[in-house]
């Protein structure tokens, strides 16, 4: 694999844009290369496969999803509880509705993963990651709901996220009252221990 990881990046980059106008099936190294506006060639030489190349983009979109540090240390600094949690689901809409094509590549991947058994592996891989760590980090943090509660989270910003982002069912829904409507409904049931976890 050629080593020049910013390279890699930036590729990974011009495959998401492709990724996130084009479709799926738009997705091809020679696209990437025209995006990049590299030699022909070049995608191919650090992503062999399709299916190396469609999981490459499912890493990237995670490195860049990722928060940042400063301004969850400045969450993390205040008192566990239920306005908290609604500024975590807060900065995660933030995040993943900042650079919309990304999520919107992302949902492209996850379609395409469902058709892909290599692809599933390697997306299914990164986002159980995602989620396990989620789990840890309410668990180390103080804030509510455990496994069950944080995949119940997941659901709903994927959905909210799918909506936001295509075509929505609601187009004059308010998105952060749909998140403080989420996060009362997840501590409610955090609290009352409804869980299945």
């Amino acid at each position: 694999m050629p080593k020049n990881p910013e390279r890699r990046r930036a590729l990974a980059d011009a495959g998401l844009r492709v990724l996130a106008t084009a479709g799926a099936r738009g997705l091809t190294h020679r696209a990437v290369d025209t995006e990049a506006g590299v030699p022909v060639g070049t995608a191919s030489n650090y992503f062999r496969s399709r299916d190396a190349l469609l999981g490459a983009l499912g890493e990237r979109i995670m490195e860049r999803f990722a928060p940042d540090p400063a301004v969850v240390a400045t969450l993390a600094a205040r008192e566990p509880g239920p306005d908290l949690f609604v500024d975590y689901l807060r900065y995660i809409i933030e995040r993943t509705t900042r650079e919309p094509e990304l999520t919107r590549a992302l949902i492209e991947l996850r379609l395409e993963a469902a058709r892909r058994p290599g692809l599933a592996a390697v997306l299914g891989a990164t986002l159980r990651g995602g989620y396990r760590a989620d789990v840890a980090y309410h668990a180390t943090t103080g804030l509510p709901g455990g496994a069950f509660e944080i995949a119940l989270m997941h659901y709903a910003i994927d959905g909210l996220l799918l909506d936001m982002l295509t075509t929505p069912i609601d187009a004059d829904l308010d998105p952060d009252e749909v998140v403080r409507a989420f996060a009362a409904r997840l501590v409610t049931s955090s609290a009352d221990g409804d869980s299945a976890g």
